[in-house]
């Protein structure tokens, strides 16, 4: 891996996991450095599953595998805020 590489999961996983955090109803009292580390987490996992099921590569913006990777953010922040709430 190169830097530009890590920098970029870093970027979409951020990206990832705000969408997945907004789309998510109500507040969630998780940081938005965990929110980062649930998006790099959710990208990584959602590309894996993209390409188990052979979703096809294109040249611009893979959709399918985009929404695979929010419908895990949106799972993994709404995991996350219930177990930092059940802590409190």
């Amino acid at each position: 891996m190169t830097i530009a590489s890590i920098l970029g999961a870093i970027v979409i996983g951020a990206i990832v996991g705000a969408i997945g955090r907004l789309l998510l109803p109500g507040r969630q009292p998780i940081g938005w450095i965990l929110t980062i580390v649930v998006g790099i987490v959710a990208a990584l996992i959602g590309t894996a599953i993209a390409q188990v099921l052979n979703v096809a590569t294109t040249d611009g913006i893979d959709w399918i595998e985009l929404v695979m990777q929010v419908v895990l953010a949106v799972v993994g922040v709404g995991l996350v805020a219930g177990l930092r709430r059940s802590r409190v």
